[in-house]
């Protein structure tokens, strides 16, 4: 049974939650303050945080911080904040999804199962592709033992390519997906990466494994996949 920590000062709300978790075969634990969720993430591992952000002590983007500093687990932010500005903020942060207060409980429940299979899905410790393996443990690609020596933003690319082998991403895809942000406009950001990593792969092997589709992105090339 998965177990998800909420991390909510609002004792009704936090009850509310626990009970749909409950209903939902899910197991649960509570806090009511940053310091009181840190202590229990230190005691125990989960498998989803419900994190608010209004926090008393340390605030929910400072334990956000914190969490990030040594897990990946996936975090999803409940926040009465709706511009813009402080979602992008928080997504930058490390925060993996978040809902709005006051959410739908079926958005909630639908939200914490994408990331739960999202994070199976994550898992694994190498992914391949043809001649190419990426390797989350050392966070690099190979092509027969050569090292790509692949930046993060390089790595996460050639990670959705591979994981997606049959999907266009458009540049607003790639924007969004790997720098947590929203798409301006700006071609030559992709552009240059996209160069990169190419001119990474081509080192060691005569196979195109970026194909553009003139006019709507990039996707990996279809080699026997």
């Amino acid at each position: 049974m998965e177990n998800i920590l909420i991390v909510e000062d609002d004792v009704h709300i936090n009850n509310m939650l626990c009970d749909l978790l409950k209903l939902n075969n899910y197991a649960s634990h509570s806090a009511f303050s940053g310091t009181e969720a840190l202590l229990l993430l230190s005691q125990e591992t989960y498998s989803l945080i419900l994190l608010d952000l209004m926090l008393p002590g340390k605030t929910g983007v400072e334990v956000l911080a914190e969490i990030r500093s040594n897990s990946n687990v996936p975090v999803i932010a409940l926040t009465a904040v709706s511009d813009k500005e402080n979602i992008v903020a928080l997504l930058k942060a490390g925060a993996n999804d978040y809902i709005s207060k006051p959410f739908d409980n079926s958005e909630l429940l639908a939200r914490i199962e994408v990331q739960l299979r999202n994070k199976i899905k994550s898992n694994y410790k190498q992914l391949r592709v043809n001649e190419i393996t990426l390797d989350f443990e050392r966070f690099d690609g190979f092509i027969n033992e050569n090292a790509l020596n692949l930046s993060k933003r390089e790595f996460e690319i050639l990670r959705l390519f591979m994981e997606n082998p049959k999907k266009v991403f458009t540049k607003n895809n790639l924007y969004e997906s790997v720098w947590n942000d929203e798409f301006l406009g700006d071609d030559n950001t992709i552009n240059v990466h996209i160069s990169k990593l190419r001119s990474k792969i081509a080192k060691y092997t005569d196979d195109e494994y970026i194909q553009t589709v003139w006019g709507i992105g990039f996707k990996m090339n279809d080699l026997n996949i």
